[in-house]
């Protein structure tokens, strides 16, 4: 058994930058206070730590958050909670979304520095030889690893994720088995994306919960990141060999690698982090895939991020591109959650919803089903950040019906 704080002890992912390219990044967020690096905003309607949608700061949350209060004891852990987010901004509202025109938000973030790049988003335009496919053959170049969803239409894997070299991620569910929504076909590997909490600017209480991809993607970004820290010597190709040789079917007894759904399967950050793993060609196991065909990335496909949010988002679309919006649970990938919130995501209005509570210790996946309605109060102090009463962080270990080595 391990928990978070025994995977920090390795690394915390230090000295590392992930690019966030989303709907921007609330620096002022109090879970992600001083993680958030100046970024740049591409849509000309603002500064990139301005988040009309609060989807790029759940992303953030996810990778990089500290929790706040009392021994942060408060809010959302992110899995690389000392690794830097760099925010690019490509989108604002549904109006402003331009199908395959990010490129260039993908280069400044090479030129910045970043090291992993997390693409929570499906774009058809970005199809091999466009400009944003280009752009991440750059940033491959360039010893970045780019990390994208697979999507949540449970069609195949949409673009950017399709393309060569990417790291495709698709969502498990807290079973620990594959989500029916996540899209399948070349996928890496996979990470907990069903009833998981995030930071939200737009929420009345600042934070969410959702499904989709999204949340697999940016804690796979967290995991590179802590990868990155910890071994700074490796190329991107090596890290993402150790990411893969890591993984495993937990759960899911019987599946054989690359697996249509999971890929390699669940990644595992302690084992990824300590595991004796060859270093393996610096192009990494990844060189030479080819692009998979996505017959679900084409103009008209629907965000489908949970059944309880389709009637709120019939109009998220956006065109021909597509935000996989929701998060994964950290606690299938570190065994440990911090968490304290209650709202539940009803479409993009942050709205909150129907409570979730915080489950009893010890069982497993994190969050559980609603247990009832508790809304945060909007008027609560701290900018629309409220601390819940008699919360404190909890941990979880999800593979304590598993063998010994499946959760180290």
């Amino acid at each position: 058994m391990y928990d978070a704080e025994k995977v920090w002890r390795t690394s915390e992912g230090a000295g590392v930058t992930v690019a966030v390219i989303d709907s921007g990044v609330d620096a002022n967020h109090p879970d992600l206070a001083g993680q958030v690096l100046p970024g740049k905003d591409f849509t000309g309607e603002g500064s990139p730590h301005q988040d009309n949608d609060g989807h790029g700061t759940g992303m953030a949350s996810l990778i990089a958050g500290h929790g706040h209060g009392a021994n942060d004891s408060s809010g959302v852990m992110g899995l690389a909670p000392k690794t830097k987010v760099l925010p690019v901004r490509i989108w604002s509202t549904k109006d402003t979304l331009k199908p395959g025109n990010w490129a260039e938000g993908v280069r400044y973030a090479v030129e910045q520095g970043a090291s992993v790049i997390n693409l929570s988003l499906n774009d058809s335009a970005a199809y091999p030889g466009s400009k944003v496919a280009k752009a991440i053959e750059y940033a491959q170049a360039n010893d970045v690893v780019v990390v994208a969803g697979t999507g949540n239409d449970a069609g195949t894997v949409n673009y950017p994720a399709a393309l060569p070299g990417v790291v495709a991620v698709s969502a498990v569910d807290r079973g620990l088995n594959f989500w029916s929504k996540s899209n399948t076909g070349n996928v890496t590997v996979a990470a907990p994306g069903v009833e998981t909490p995030q930071a939200d600017p737009t929420s009345r209480s600042g934070y969410v919960v959702a499904d989709g991809t999204s949340g697999s993607t940016a804690y796979i970004s967290a995991i590179v990141a802590l990868l990155r820290s910890k071994y700074p010597d490796l190329s991107a190709g090596q890290i993402i060999n150790r990411l893969i040789k890591s993984a495993a079917f937990v759960n899911n007894e019987g599946k054989k690698a690359p697996d249509k759904q999971l890929g390699y399967g669940i990644a595992r950050p302690g084992t990824a982090l300590t595991m004796d793993i060859p270093k393996g060609p610096k192009e990494g196991p990844l060189a030479q895939s080819s692009p998979s065909t996505s017959t679900n990335s084409g103009a008209g496909s629907e965000d489908n991020d949970s059944t309880d949010q389709a009637k709120e988002k019939k109009d998220s679309s956006f065109g021909n591109l597509f935000l996989i919006a929701g998060i994964a649970a950290v606690a299938i990938v570190i065994a440990i959650l911090f968490v304290v919130i209650r709202s539940r995501r009803n479409g993009r209005n942050g709205d909150p919803g129907p409570g979730g509570g915080i489950p009893p210790q010890g069982t497993g996946y994190p969050p559980q089903s609603p247990t009832g309605h508790q809304p945060y109060p909007s008027s609560a102090p701290n900018q629309g950040y409220p601390t819940p009463p008699g919360q404190s962080p909890q941990q979880y270990n999800p593979y304590a019906q598993q063998p010994p080595n499946q959760g180290q």
